[in-house]
């Protein structure tokens, strides 16, 4: 098992993204490593980060301002080379159909559920992480 799983987090609202801190909290699951969460506030710190690589997964706030995590999740899907996989953060459930147009992996919504987010995020990082693995 790696020793730990990086998870950018992308949103312009600090409340936001502690609520995703606060809703994963250090281990999702005792099949996963501890989380270490990246924070980013706008596009182009987004795009740094994942150009440097070593993320694991990315949780985009849809609602975020300029740059809306739907429209950041469908550049970095067409953009970065095996981009890792993305939980859209949707401010309601009737936006789903955005989220497959963005290409999400997965989608909840806002305010985060505990159980609901930690749950997508857990299945994300499994997978991401057996993938790199084989």
């Amino acid at each position: 098992m790696r020793a730990t799983a990086r998870v950018l987090v992308y949103s312009d609202d600090a409340g936001t993204r502690e609520q995703v801190r606060l809703a994963a909290g250090r281990r999702l699951a005792a099949d996963l490593p501890p989380v270490e969460f990246l924070e980013c506030a706008t596009l182009p710190a987004v795009l740094s980060e994942l150009d440097a690589g070593g993320i694991d997964v990315c949780v985009l706030d849809g609602e975020a301002v300029p740059a809306g995590g739907m429209g950041v999740c469908r550049q970095i899907k067409d953009e970065i080379f095996r981009c890792p996989p993305v939980l859209l953060l949707m401010g309601r459930p009737q936006d789903a159909w955005l989220a497959t147009w963005s290409r999400a992996d997965a989608a909840v919504t806002l305010p985060v559920d505990p159980v609901e987010f930690a749950d997508a995020l857990a299945g994300l990082l499994r997978a991401r992480l057996s993938s790199s693995a084989a």
